[in-house]
């Protein structure tokens, strides 16, 4: 009889949950340095004592030690130093100071200054300490620094305070540390300050109002900031440049850019000269609001008031140029900008760099960011998370890593956003593992992740559609103490309705009330278009009312969903008047919803209304899309007018529209069955040269027809036709290399897309020689297999428990520096153990942990729960839970409490 292991089963779930936490403190705890050398908090404790003794002596500036010490001496250690060390010379602890301060990269932090303070103070070298604490303001970089400062300036200035410590603070401190608390926007203890100066009876300048005023205009609370401006009159005083300044910066935060032009307006008039962060306030005002022109026409007033574009005035006009699809404009300021001798700083360059990912120029954006290092403007962290963007849209998700790593090793620390955007990456490749695997990342940088992290996974599961995992991942956000928004939910109910669940979906709409949550339109819509691709017209049409009874206002799509709900029933009659209801509410239908209805008529052949529909729209100035024209291209193909569905396509592309990959493959599909052969193929050509990737359909198409031709030629019975769904289980390797030869006659190269299309054909119909034979002649050519040739491979070994033949793939994969899917490993230990092979399958398990390139979480929910459990395997899985504790692996509490309950515990 097998004795189960004790990880779980001889355990209270209370017990498992404590077993884990120590396991994990013991994983995680430092390694004992040798005997030879003292603990490194010793050594840390001792440096302090080390410089002590170093100044001790009468010529410590002179001392051979000090050169090599100075690179190894932190802000920490100088305010242990002069913490410990209250009565050391002043004169010393400042010449020590300033010594160490000179290295470019050594920031005294506000803690360190504040320990100086302390010996100037006590000695009364209280000039010196003015200037001194001036500083410790200014070198505030949190708003933590900001509130340490504040109680450290509040102990010195009490009257009852010990005599070696009390130092009032002046009018010039004051104001210093109002303009620190306003930059970061702590306006409750501007007021405290403000009125401790006042108890203090300092005599008040305009330097101290326009503080407050600055303050509160950050926040666009201008008539709070009035307050302060009467206050300037009464106090006998004028307000100035800034007062006006601040504003119209607060006017403008208020999205009430015509009454911050009044105030630009008005400052002549007031005797004050206009500067240039007046005009730069205005400016980046208008182009909030998205009047740009007037923007432009301020910018070039600025030389009547004798101002100077700075590199923020250039900078606002760039974006709002860049954000409005008006780059030639953009790309002219920047070049006018150099002209002008005004230097780009990092984030004009920025700026550029993302309009030109968003443009899908993810290369001219990387020549940039090249040119913008070698005029030695360093890039910062928005800079490359512009670009790690850009190569995740295109799907580039690789290319992005690397610029992810060369990040890193500019020392430029990643940020949330940073991870978001790679974690959005690899959920839309379809590599999740890979996207959870980021997550123990940003955890161990102690990076937290966010609602919009968590949302990023969950979407990236139900495109998957692995909604169980989904739903694990919304406890384990939970447990993590991040609240689930209507955003996480809407992904999971576009999964059930996708998948047909929609009844459940509903479900979980109506528990929003008890969980806080609105159910929005897109909640709505998501279920109404899940209620009409179910067949159930009615439940949608019931939905939509219900979605108006309750006050949520329908979109665009929500109309469009309806309309193409209606039409693919062939109600086109309905439909229409759903447009006509749409316009009436005052949504301006786009092209998808003509689109649509197009689509509606088209499906019964209805030529002439279509066209008709079509003519309309493009005289309204609407612009047909590729999905519109591909319509008309379709039925055209299906009636056998191929004559009008090239006509349409060569409509499209006078309008600069671009074929896709469904229009490319209508059109090879029609040659094909016209019986133009090399007219396909040229299509096939044309579809690579625009590179435009051909799809597993399109490789399916063609090789449906090669086999076609094969049989006719050898029945020669004309009609013989085939299913589609049928080409996988006859093509063989003459039809594949029939393919091939026909591809490279016409100039179109093999590569790894075409092999996988292919591949992963064959390998669904458990045509696994077929696809090994395939492969081999793939590596002929030079070319090596992807992750998902080989993924296919070792799942078709699997299936046909092959599992020598499947570790061997697992090898190479691994050899080749792919990363395995966990659904490739949970077949292949499952099979292994399920084959009674155990020391086999903990082998496979434990090379899977020895990369820990997997998330400890989801590895349990896919190999334990979703594998060894439901084959009934718990002391299996007992066993390779024990192995993932000894390696230092660490559950979430709610996967742990998951185990023990699926393991009866």
């Amino acid at each position: 009889m097998m004795i189960r292991s004790t990880f779980i089963l001889k355990q209270s779930p209370n017990h498992f949950l404590i077993k884990f936490k120590s396991f994990s403190s013991l994983h995680h705890s430092v390694v004992s340095p040798s005997p030879s050398s003292p603990p490194i908090e010793e050594q840390e404790d001792d440096f302090p004592s080390h410089l002590l003794t170093l100044l001790s002596s009468p010529s410590w500036q002179k001392n051979p030690r000090l050169k090599s010490l100075i690179p190894s001496i932190s802000p920490s250690h100088i305010t242990s130093l002069f913490n410990n060390n209250p009565n050391l010379n002043p004169q010393k602890a400042l010449a020590f100071f300033n010594l160490t301060s000179q290295r470019s990269n050594f920031k005294p932090s506000v803690e360190c200054f504040a320990s100086l303070l302390r010996i100037l103070i006590k000695n009364q070298f209280l000039s010196v300490a003015e200037k001194i604490r001036i500083s410790m303001v200014k070198a505030c970089e949190t708003e933590d620094d900001a509130r340490f400062v504040i109680g450290f300036l509040r102990k010195m200035n009490v009257d009852d305070v010990c005599e070696e410590f009390g130092f009032k603070l002046s009018v010039r401190c004051y104001n210093t540390l109002l303009m620190c608390l306003s930059r970061f926007l702590m306006i409750d203890d501007m007021k405290c300050v403000f009125l401790e100066m006042l108890d203090d009876e300092i005599m008040l300048n305009i330097y101290t109002y326009n503080s407050m005023v600055n303050g509160y205009c950050k926040l666009g609370k201008v008539d709070v900031a009035c307050i302060y401006v009467s206050k300037i009159v009464q106090a006998g005083l004028s307000p100035d440049t800034h007062t006006y300044t601040s504003l119209i910066l607060g006017h403008c935060r208020n999205k009430d850019v015509d009454s911050a032009y009044k105030v630009f307006d008005v400052m002549p008039k007031k005797g004050c000269q206009r500067n240039e962060v007046s005009y730069t306030n205005l400016i980046h005002g208008f182009c909030e609001e998205t009047r740009i022109d007037e923007a432009l026409e301020l910018f070039h007033q600025m030389g009547d008031d004798n101002c100077f574009p700075t590199v923020r005035t250039f900078t606002v006009l760039i974006f709002a140029l860049t954000r409005l699809g008006r780059t030639r404009e953009a790309w002219k300021l920047f070049k006018e900008m150099n002209e002008r001798g005004c230097e780009p700083n990092a984030h004009t360059y920025t700026v550029l760099i993302d309009g030109l990912c968003k443009e899908r120029k993810v290369d001219d954006a990387r020549k940039l960011l090249h040119m913008m290092e070698e005029k030695r403007v360093p890039g910062t962290v928005v800079t490359y998370n512009a670009l790690i963007d850009g190569y995740c849209r295109e799907g580039k998700v690789e290319d992005a890593i690397k610029m992810f790593e060369i990040m890193e090793k500019k020392e430029i620390k990643p940020n949330v956003r940073s991870y978001n955007v790679l974690i959005s990456g690899y959920c839309e490749v379809n590599n999740i593992h890979k996207a959870m695997a980021l997550l123990d990342k940003m955890r161990k940088l102690k990076l937290l992740p966010t609602v919009i992290t968590y949302n990023l996974l969950v979407k990236g599961y139900c495109k998957h559609a692995d909604v169980d995992n989904a739903y694990r991942l919304i406890g384990l956000m939970k447990e993590n103490g991040v609240t689930p928004d209507e955003w996480t939910y809407s992904a999971l109910i576009q999964a059930l309705c996708s998948r047909g669940r929609v009844e459940e979906a509903h479900e979980l709409v109506n528990s929003f009330k008890v969980k806080g949550l609105e159910v929005n339109e897109v909640l709505y819509t998501t279920l109404i278009d899940g209620y009409f691709k179910t067949g159930e017209t009615d439940s949608g049409l019931t939905l939509f009312n219900k979605m108006v009874i309750s006050d949520c206002l329908p979109n665009s799509w929500t109309y469009n969903v309806l309309i193409h709900g209606l039409c693919k029933e062939d109600k086109i009659q309905e439909a229409s008047i759903f447009i006509g209801k749409m316009i009436k509410i005052g949504f301006k239908p786009e092209i998808t919803t003509f689109t649509v209805l197009i689509e509606g008529l088209l499906k019964r052949y209805d030529f002439v209304d279509a066209r008709k529909l079509l003519n309309e729209i493009l005289s309204s100035g609407l612009k047909p899309d590729v999905c519109t024209y591909t319509s008309f291209i379709l039925a055209y193909c299906s009636q056998g007018m191929i004559k009008e569905a090239e006509d349409m396509m060569s409509d499209m592309m006078v309008e600069g529209v671009e074929p896709d990959t469904t229009t490319y493959t209508v059109f090879i599909d029609s040659y094909f069955r016209a019986g133009k052969i090399d007219s396909a193929f040229h299509v096939l050509k044309r579809m690579v040269d625009a590179k435009c990737e051909p799809s597993h359909h399109t490789y399916a198409i063609i090789v449906k027809h090669l086999l076609i031709l094969q049989q006719r030629e050898k029945t020669k019975f004309q009609n013989f036709d085939l299913n589609i769904g049928n080409v996988w289980k006859l093509m063989d390797l003459e039809t594949a290399m029939k393919l091939f030869s026909e591809m490279v006659k016409r100039g179109c190269a093999l590569n790894v897309k075409t092999f996988e299309a292919l591949t992963v054909g064959l390998c669904r119909e458990n045509r696994l020689e077929e696809a090994c034979r395939l492969v081999s002649h793939m590596l002929t050519n030079g070319l090596v297999p992807s992750e998902h040739i080989y993924t296919s491979l070792i799942q078709c070994s699997c299936y046909l428990r092959m599992f020598d033949q499947a570790l061997n793939l697992l090898n190479t994969m691994s050899e080749n520096r792919i990363l395995p899917h966990l659904e490739t490993y949970k077949l292949l230990i499952c099979g292994l153990y399920d084959e009674g092979k155990h020391e086999k399958g903990k082998e496979v398990f434990c090379s899977l942990l020895d990369g820990y390139n997997y998330n400890a979480d989801e590895v349990a929910w896919k190999i334990f729960l979703d594998g060894l459990l439901k084959q009934g395997l718990v002391n299996e899985c007992s066993e390779l839970a024990n192995i993932m504790e000894e390696k230092g692996y660490q559950f979430n509490p709610h996967t742990s409490i998951m185990l023990a309950e699926n393991m009866g515990v």
